[in-house]
């Protein structure tokens, strides 16, 4: 308990410190949201990788997923790594960079609004934003309730007010730039904490091969032993859908794209790529190869009440009979990624909703000081709006709205926005009418999948099959929205009026513009 204590303390004062010193960077808007587009390849990466992986991936997805499909749960967090890093910041990376600083633009509704020249775009996608973002952002505080519990004897309410209290401070005192050094400091702790954590397990289980084999025992029903240890596990159609909304979600989030807007340079985007998915690669696929070992601990597990096991106490379980000092670092692992993730999400939602929808519809424009005064405000918003949630969720178990509510926030997000944001980077003939389209039903397919999951009114699965399969989960409808998006942006785009080709050609300008690099870079002629 000593140990534990005494390095909380130390994680707290750090986190408070860095706020402190880095309020010098958030003196206007753009240094506050953006860290003035001069953030090096070390910060950016951790950055974007720490926003991604939360305690909802540590606790929930990796207990989840691990149980579902057994070690080929792995193959989630190589997506993770491979589609959802390395491809991101190699297809959105550089192309965001340029054009965001070329329309001038500071968030992603701005972004669709600049891009295909509709200040409606702007208002309706920053309302998706402050929608589903809320939600998202509660479902933080899930992975810490039984791991305090466990170590502490604290009420979740009490974890909670503790985590948004200290990311509201360094979060209101440094803006983007002290989550940057944050994150990169709890990057570090989350790459050892992860290494620790699954050296543990394994020892504790006899080793990588003894465990291997205990779980290829475990039969998947129907008589299928070894299911838990095969490549692709006992699902491979739904480990796919797991991949695909995981990885190639990210690239429709806001605030993940949004970490591509503060790019210094060149070099920080090819450093960037490289960290980022080293990051990712020890991160999500150390989490998702732990969770693969669940079923071991199938008799320690809490389930509920008709008997399915509860995935949020997995990991846990496989933690409570760890050496204390390796529990003591998971506890800091994970408010470190709890923290990191809350912290990118309330300056999103916070900074796009000022800069979005109240700025421009006030008659007076406010100056650069009003305006922080207003994101800050929106920030303190956010977090307490999200901390009240997770309480009210954790309070009364039957209030289902809020928890399926977290469940489609992903899938709405990124089928909305993926599409038209990728589209626009790369297509000058995407129209303005075919964002609308992708907006509607990425939004639409998600609330469908809401009130299925809330009223229990599923499928015939007889009747409709495919549809009984697709919205069994909001993981597959999620995956659906974005592939679906994909195909609609361009179809609509065939048939609907066609840009204004001067804004177009405006937008797209500075990629043709030449820069010189060296020899060592690039062949002359």
């Amino acid at each position: 308990m000593a140990l534990q204590i005494i390095m909380l303390i130390v994680f707290f004062g750090v986190m408070i410190y860095v706020g402190y010193a880095c309020r010098k960077h958030a003196t206007n808007i753009n240094g506050f949201v953006l860290g003035g587009r001069s953030v090096g390849p070390w910060l950016t990466a951790f950055a974007f990788g720490t926003s991604y992986f939360s305690a909802v991936v540590f606790v929930g997805y990796a207990g989840q997923f691990g149980w579902s499909f057994g070690m080929a749960s792995t193959w989630a967090g190589l997506g993770n790594a491979f589609i959802g890093s390395l491809l991101a910041w190699t297809i959105l990376g550089r192309r965001t960079r340029i054009m965001t600083q070329t329309l001038d633009s500071r968030t992603m509704p701005d972004f669709f609004a600049k891009r295909y020249d509709s200040s409606a775009l702007r208002t309706v996608a920053s309302l998706i934003v402050f929608v589903f973002l809320i939600p998202y952002t509660a479902s933080l505080y899930n992975g810490l309730s039984s791991l305090f519990n466990m170590s502490f004897h604290l009420p979740y309410w009490v974890c909670i007010v503790i985590m948004a209290a200290l990311t509201a401070v360094y979060v209101l005192y440094g803006g983007y730039m002290a989550t940057a050094v944050n994150d990169f400091i709890q990057g570090i702790v989350m790459l050892v904490g992860i290494v620790a954590v699954i050296g543990a397990v394994i020892y504790d289980n006899g080793g990588l091969t003894a465990a291997v084999r205990e779980l290829s025992q475990i039969d998947a029903g129907n008589g299928q032993l070894g299911a838990y240890t095969s490549f692709f596990g006992p699902q491979p159609l739904a480990l796919l859908f797991v991949v695909l909304l995981t990885s190639l979600g990210t690239w429709g989030l806001p605030q993940m794209v949004g970490k591509f807007y503060s790019i210094k340079n060149e070099d920080a985007v090819r450093k960037g790529t490289i960290i980022s998915t080293f990051f990712a690669i020890v991160v999500a696929g150390g989490c998702y190869f732990l969770g693969g070992f669940g079923r071991l601990y199938a008799d320690q597990i809490s389930y509920t009440a008709s008997g399915k096991p509860n995935f949020d106490s997995v990991i846990p379980s496989m933690l409570s009979t760890l050496p204390d000092i390796i529990i003591a670092i998971v506890i800091v692992l994970v408010l470190s990624a709890s923290m990191s993730t809350l912290s990118s999400l309330v300056l999103t939602s916070s900074s796009t909703l000022t800069l979005d929808v109240i700025v421009p519809s006030m008659k007076k424009k406010p100056d650069e000081l009003q305006q922080l005064v207003i994101v800050r405000g929106f920030i303190v918003f956010f977090i307490v709006v999200s901390a009240v949630i997770a309480i009210i969720k954790d309070a009364f178990p039957g209030v289902t709205f809020i928890a399926q509510m977290m469940g489609v926030s992903w899938g709405a997000l990124a089928g909305a926005f993926l599409a038209p944001f990728l589209y626009g980077l790369y297509w000058k003939k995407a129209t303005r009418a075919s964002v609308w389209v992708c907006f509607i039903f990425g939004v639409g397919v998600e609330l469908f999948q809401l009130y299925v999951s809330l009223s229990g009114n599923n499928f015939s699965a007889e009747l409709h099959p495919v549809l009984n399969y697709l919205f069994a989960s909001s993981v597959r409808s999620g995956a659906m929205t974005m592939i679906f998006g994909l195909i609609l942006v361009p179809l609509v785009s065939l048939f609907t009026p066609k840009p204004d080709m001067q804004k177009v050609e405006h937008a797209f300008e500075n990629f043709d513009k030449p820069v010189s690099v060296a020899a060592k870079r690039a062949l002359g002629d």
